[in-house]
């Protein structure tokens, strides 16, 4: 699944190819994973794209009305098909996640659509915008300019932006598996299996220890484990394990460097021990058993323990 370098990267490539242009036509497929496909066929054609954002692993166009047909539609109405006018002719934001197997991909129009195109934004340049997924468990709606901020929001913090105090309260300050909260996308947004494994290998923490057992130290490795492996991460584009490519088709290289991730039974790139696989949270985590010991058990359960014993 692409997580925050892939979708970073992806961006970056839309912000060179996009802004500007305007989207003359929408072509469906299959539109399961669009949350309203009329509102989408019908509202964005004649939007002009000025800009791309990312929201965790959402990518968000932002998409104004044409000048003239917001003004050609405000002259051709009045009394209360105006507030109808207006949500049409205001400023709109797209939201693509990409779900396991998604890609967008600008080509030129002549070129030959790919198996499981599902979306087709077809430019004032002669391009084409290509939404194709394999597996379709991505997601595509249309948030008005009013609800964004909202939308937004109820996402986690951005993890290359979040505090030293704000980390600390959001991870120390729980009592949950440090993975299932490094995961949590409303802890932090765009965090995923990779990176998580990867930035736990680096602070020298197991996948299974809370979040509230934690020293202040450890938080503080964490943080900077975070922002580093996914820093590096995008700067090398993101990584390439199954169908991910950025949007002009290219893999990223960022898999030639992973430490713990899918290297079950290979030498720890710091200390040698064999790379281990467990299940926490529900997911698979790799981790280093030299360099990131298991937690140990709670007091409590320690003391409960040698109770019993006794009364045996």
């Amino acid at each position: 699944m692409p997580e925050l370098p892939e979708v970073e990267t992806i961006v970056r490539g839309l912000r060179r190819l996009l802004p500007g242009r305007r989207i003359l036509d929408v072509r469906l497929g299959k539109t399961d994973f669009i949350d309203d496909p009329v509102q989408l066929g019908e509202s964005l054609p004649g939007r002009r794209i000025e800009s791309i954002s990312r929201y965790g692993k959402f990518i968000a166009f932002h998409l104004a009305c044409c000048a003239s047909n917001a003004s050609a539609a405000v002259a051709e109405v009045a009394g209360d098909a105006a507030s109808d006018c207006a949500s049409k002719t205001s400023r709109v934001h797209l939201l693509v996640h990409l779900g396991m197997t998604g890609q967008l991909m600008v080509r030129g129009a002549a070129e030959s659509a790919p198996p499981h195109t599902h979306v087709t934004f077809v430019l004032d340049d002669g391009r084409e915008l290509r939404y194709t997924d394999v597996r379709r468990f991505g997601r595509m709606l249309i948030v008005r300019d009013s609800e964004i901020d909202a939308f937004r929001d109820r996402l986690g913090v951005e993890p290359l932006e979040i505090t030293e105090v704000e980390f600390a309260r959001r991870i120390g300050g729980r009592h949950a598996r440090i993975k299932a909260l490094l995961l949590d996308q409303h802890v932090l947004r765009g965090m995923g299996n990779i990176y998580v494994d990867e930035s736990l290998w680096r602070a020298r923490i197991h996948p299974a220890r809370c979040g509230d057992a934690l020293s202040r130290e450890q938080l503080g490795a964490l943080r900077r484990a975070v922002r580093h492996v996914l820093e590096t991460a995008i700067r090398l584009r993101g990584s390439s394990i199954s169908d991910y490519v950025d949007a002009e088709g290219f893999p990223g290289r960022f898999q030639l460097r992973h430490r713990v991730y899918q290297r079950e039974g290979k030498p720890c790139a710091r200390c040698g021990a064999k790379i281990r696989r467990i299940i926490v949270a529900g997911r698979s985590s790799h981790f280093c058993p030299q360099c990131q010991p298991t937690p140990r058990a709670p007091k409590r359960g320690r003391k409960n323990a040698r109770a019993k014993k006794q009364k045996r």
